[in-house]
């Protein structure tokens, strides 16, 4: 299983640098250098973010936000880590599980062919990590996120919603460290 998924992720990561190359190649002939640049600023500041993100010490985690845009067919994610330095370990599976339901409820309560977008930006702290979960789209049936959210809070995980509406929901998750024993 896992050499199929080592051939699924090199498929996907071939398929997306020849979109970017070809992005590059076509504005370079319409010369237009310009955005030819800004293209690949874009790539190596997302390369920079993939590579603090692979250096958390959350490897289920960097493995779902990496394959997210893959696998996330109603909405677009993008990343920040907002620090160089490597996480003491937090919990990762509970973090990822947690993710990857919020991502089931999202699929399922917004607009399918919309413009829908969720940014997550990770701030490690002295005491554990932060995450921001931004969403920007349409949001038509609030009440699997509202559900999702009552049942999904608890010591080791702690969120609080700071903007809920019909276009917006914005969450803050906060998880300690784990204590070394």
């Amino acid at each position: 299983m896992k050499d199929l998924d080592i051939v699924e992720v090199l498929r996907h990561s071939r398929h997306d640098w020849l979109n970017r190359l070809q992005l590059i190649k076509g504005n370079l002939d319409l010369n237009k250098i310009d955005r030819a640049k800004e293209i690949i600023d874009e790539i190596v500041i997302d390369t920079q973010q993939e590579s603090k993100l692979s250096n958390l010490q959350m490897p289920m985690f960097a493995s779902l936000l990496l394959k997210s845009n893959w696998d996330q067919p109603h909405f677009q994610l993008e990343f920040e880590v907002l620090s160089d330095g490597d996480f003491i370990k937090i919990d990762d599976a509970l973090l990822t599980n947690w993710t990857k339901s919020l991502f089931l409820h999202l699929n399922q309560a917004i607009e399918v062919f919309g413009e829908n977008h969720l940014s997550i930006t990770i701030d490690p702290q002295i005491d554990g990590a932060r995450f921001f979960f931004d969403f920007s789209g349409i949001i038509i049936k609030s009440e699997l996120i509202e559900q999702f959210l009552s049942e999904s809070q608890g010591p080791e995980l702690v969120h609080e919603v700071k903007e809920f509406s019909e276009n917006e929901l914005a969450l803050e998750v906060f998880m300690p460290f784990l204590k070394r024993g």
